[in-house]
Protein backbone atom coordinates (compact mmCIF):
# COMPACT_ATOMS: atom_id res chain seq x y z
CA UNK A 1 0.00 0.00 0.00
CA UNK A 2 1.40 3.16 -0.81
CA UNK A 3 0.82 5.63 2.41
CA UNK A 4 0.98 8.87 0.12
CA UNK A 5 -2.34 8.01 -1.18
CA UNK A 6 -3.79 8.74 1.80
CA UNK A 7 -2.57 12.13 1.47
CA UNK A 8 -2.84 12.54 -2.29
CA UNK A 9 -5.61 15.65 -2.47
CA UNK A 10 -5.42 14.71 -6.34
CA UNK A 11 -7.04 11.25 -5.54
CA UNK A 12 -10.06 12.63 -3.49
CA UNK A 13 -10.62 15.23 -5.98
CA UNK A 14 -10.60 12.59 -8.93
CA UNK A 15 -13.34 11.04 -6.16
CA UNK A 16 -15.10 14.21 -5.36
CA UNK A 17 -15.26 14.71 -9.46
CA UNK A 18 -16.59 11.03 -9.98
CA UNK A 19 -19.80 11.67 -7.12
CA UNK A 20 -20.40 15.11 -9.14
CA UNK A 21 -20.95 13.16 -12.11
CA UNK A 22 -23.21 9.96 -9.95
CA UNK A 23 -25.17 12.98 -8.13
CA UNK A 24 -25.98 14.48 -11.48
CA UNK A 25 -27.12 11.49 -13.19
CA UNK A 26 -29.48 10.39 -10.18
CA UNK A 27 -30.43 14.59 -10.58
CA UNK A 28 -31.57 13.82 -14.10
CA UNK A 29 -33.93 11.08 -13.52
CA UNK A 30 -37.41 11.70 -11.35
CA UNK A 31 -38.55 10.46 -8.31
CA UNK A 32 -41.22 7.18 -8.92
CA UNK A 33 -44.11 9.18 -8.93
CA UNK A 34 -42.11 11.73 -11.62
CA UNK A 35 -41.80 14.52 -9.14
CA UNK A 36 -38.44 16.50 -9.74
CA UNK A 37 -35.79 15.70 -7.56
CA UNK A 38 -34.29 18.51 -5.41
CA UNK A 39 -31.23 18.82 -3.84
CA UNK A 40 -31.44 17.50 -0.25
CA UNK A 41 -27.51 16.94 0.61
CA UNK A 42 -26.61 16.90 4.21
CA UNK A 43 -22.79 17.47 5.87
CA UNK A 44 -20.10 14.67 6.69
CA UNK A 45 -17.11 14.64 8.55
CA UNK A 46 -15.02 12.56 6.55
CA UNK A 47 -11.35 11.67 7.81
CA UNK A 48 -9.14 11.10 4.74
CA UNK A 49 -6.12 12.30 5.84
CA UNK A 50 -5.99 15.54 3.87
CA UNK A 51 -7.02 18.94 5.13
CA UNK A 52 -9.95 19.51 3.19
CA UNK A 53 -9.76 23.19 2.52
CA UNK A 54 -7.41 21.64 0.00
CA UNK A 55 -10.44 20.13 -1.35
CA UNK A 56 -13.61 21.64 -2.74
CA UNK A 57 -16.07 22.83 -0.30
CA UNK A 58 -18.08 20.37 -0.73
CA UNK A 59 -16.10 17.45 -0.31
CA UNK A 60 -17.67 17.01 3.04
CA UNK A 61 -21.17 17.04 1.84
CA UNK A 62 -22.73 13.72 1.07
CA UNK A 63 -24.68 14.85 -2.01
CA UNK A 64 -28.57 13.43 -1.76
CA UNK A 65 -32.16 14.71 -3.20
CA UNK A 66 -35.58 14.21 -2.09
CA UNK A 67 -38.72 14.58 -3.81
CA UNK A 68 -40.34 17.95 -4.90
CA UNK A 69 -43.85 16.80 -4.76
CA UNK A 70 -46.14 17.51 -2.11
CA UNK A 71 -46.37 14.55 -0.39
CA UNK A 72 -43.64 12.25 -1.30
CA UNK A 73 -40.78 13.78 -0.63
CA UNK A 74 -39.30 10.21 -1.27
CA UNK A 75 -35.11 10.45 -0.76
CA UNK A 76 -32.34 9.07 -3.13
CA UNK A 77 -29.32 9.17 -2.11
CA UNK A 78 -26.44 8.63 -5.50
CA UNK A 79 -23.70 6.29 -5.18
CA UNK A 80 -20.80 7.41 -3.94
CA UNK A 81 -16.65 6.50 -4.50
CA UNK A 82 -15.98 8.77 -1.50
CA UNK A 83 -18.37 7.68 0.86
CA UNK A 84 -18.91 3.60 2.04
CA UNK A 85 -22.10 3.66 3.77
CA UNK A 86 -21.98 5.78 6.99
CA UNK A 87 -18.52 4.88 7.76
CA UNK A 88 -16.40 8.35 8.88
CA UNK A 89 -13.46 7.25 7.35
CA UNK A 90 -13.78 7.97 3.45
CA UNK A 91 -13.32 4.81 1.34
CA UNK A 92 -9.79 4.77 0.08
CA UNK A 93 -8.42 5.24 3.94
CA UNK A 94 -10.95 2.27 4.62
CA UNK A 95 -9.91 0.32 1.44
CA UNK A 96 -6.29 1.21 1.68
CA UNK A 97 -6.06 0.50 5.82
CA UNK A 98 -8.00 -2.47 5.60
CA UNK A 99 -5.28 -3.89 2.69
CA UNK A 100 -2.48 -4.07 5.53
CA UNK A 101 -0.98 -7.36 4.63
CA UNK A 102 0.41 -7.91 8.31
CA UNK A 103 -3.17 -5.96 9.88
CA UNK A 104 -2.03 -3.00 12.05
CA UNK A 105 0.97 -3.52 14.10
CA UNK A 106 1.66 -0.60 16.86
CA UNK A 107 4.40 1.02 13.99
CA UNK A 108 1.74 0.94 11.27
CA UNK A 109 -0.70 2.55 13.81
CA UNK A 110 1.41 5.16 14.67
CA UNK A 111 2.10 6.13 11.03
CA UNK A 112 -1.54 5.69 10.41
CA UNK A 113 -2.26 8.24 12.85
CA UNK A 114 0.03 10.98 11.54
CA UNK A 115 -1.28 10.57 8.06
CA UNK A 116 -5.06 10.45 8.78
CA UNK A 117 -5.79 11.14 12.30
CA UNK A 118 -6.70 9.00 15.48
CA UNK A 119 -7.73 5.63 14.00
CA UNK A 120 -7.81 2.83 16.60
CA UNK A 121 -6.76 -0.32 15.99
CA UNK A 122 -9.91 -1.92 17.15
CA UNK A 123 -11.22 0.05 13.99
CA UNK A 124 -8.44 -0.98 11.70
CA UNK A 125 -9.16 -4.62 13.06
CA UNK A 126 -13.15 -3.99 12.51
CA UNK A 127 -12.61 -2.39 8.86
CA UNK A 128 -10.53 -6.33 8.56
CA UNK A 129 -13.27 -8.34 9.58
CA UNK A 130 -15.34 -6.49 7.74
CA UNK A 131 -13.70 -7.01 4.53
CA UNK A 132 -12.95 -10.95 5.16
CA UNK A 133 -16.17 -12.01 6.93
CA UNK A 134 -19.50 -9.70 5.95
CA UNK A 135 -18.29 -8.53 2.79
CA UNK A 136 -18.39 -11.99 1.52
CA UNK A 137 -21.80 -12.22 2.31
CA UNK A 138 -23.45 -9.29 1.06
CA UNK A 139 -25.90 -9.70 -2.04
CA UNK A 140 -23.41 -7.11 -4.05
CA UNK A 141 -20.52 -9.93 -3.57
CA UNK A 142 -22.37 -13.16 -4.17
CA UNK A 143 -23.41 -11.57 -7.48
CA UNK A 144 -20.27 -9.77 -8.54
CA UNK A 145 -17.91 -12.01 -7.43
CA UNK A 146 -17.69 -14.30 -10.69
CA UNK A 147 -16.43 -11.14 -12.27
CA UNK A 148 -12.99 -11.74 -10.85
CA UNK A 149 -10.49 -14.26 -12.38
CA UNK A 150 -8.37 -16.44 -11.33
CA UNK A 151 -10.71 -15.81 -8.42
CA UNK A 152 -10.98 -13.90 -5.22
CA UNK A 153 -8.80 -15.18 -2.41
CA UNK A 154 -11.61 -13.58 0.54
CA UNK A 155 -8.96 -13.70 3.90
CA UNK A 156 -6.89 -11.11 1.53
CA UNK A 157 -9.99 -8.45 0.68
CA UNK A 158 -9.67 -5.68 0.12
CA UNK A 159 -5.68 -6.74 -0.93
CA UNK A 160 -6.92 -9.50 -3.23
CA UNK A 161 -9.53 -7.08 -5.34
CA UNK A 162 -7.31 -3.83 -5.53
CA UNK A 163 -4.82 -6.58 -7.26
CA UNK A 164 -7.28 -7.71 -9.72
CA UNK A 165 -8.49 -3.93 -10.76
CA UNK A 166 -7.30 -2.43 -14.21
CA UNK A 167 -4.58 0.31 -14.24
CA UNK A 168 -0.75 0.84 -14.19
CA UNK A 169 -1.45 1.85 -10.51
CA UNK A 170 -2.56 1.61 -6.70
CA UNK A 171 -4.22 4.97 -7.56
CA UNK A 172 -6.03 3.66 -10.90
CA UNK A 173 -6.64 0.40 -9.12
CA UNK A 174 -8.14 2.03 -6.32
CA UNK A 175 -9.95 4.26 -8.34
CA UNK A 176 -11.85 1.30 -10.22
CA UNK A 177 -12.54 -0.73 -6.97
CA UNK A 178 -14.28 2.51 -5.70
CA UNK A 179 -16.28 2.80 -8.75
CA UNK A 180 -17.45 -0.96 -8.21
CA UNK A 181 -18.65 -0.19 -4.95
CA UNK A 182 -20.98 2.27 -5.58
CA UNK A 183 -23.79 0.15 -5.05
CA UNK A 184 -22.86 -0.71 -1.20
CA UNK A 185 -22.39 3.10 -0.51
CA UNK A 186 -26.41 3.97 -0.51
CA UNK A 187 -29.27 2.26 2.09
CA UNK A 188 -30.92 0.43 -0.53
CA UNK A 189 -28.10 -2.02 -0.60
CA UNK A 190 -26.25 -4.53 1.98
CA UNK A 191 -24.55 -1.20 4.32
CA UNK A 192 -21.06 -2.02 5.83
CA UNK A 193 -21.72 -2.54 9.17
CA UNK A 194 -20.41 -0.05 11.40
CA UNK A 195 -20.74 3.75 11.43
CA UNK A 196 -16.88 3.99 11.85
Amino acid sequence: MSHRLLRDARVHGVLFRIDVELAAAVRSERCECGGALHSARYPRKPRCGVDLKQLDPRYAVRFSFCCAQDGCRRRRTPPSVRFLGRRVYVSAVVVLIAALAEGATPRRLHRLRQLVGDVSRRTVERWRRWWRESFPQTAFWREHRGRFAPGIATERLPTSLLEQMPGTDVRARLIALLRILTPITTTNTDPPAHAS
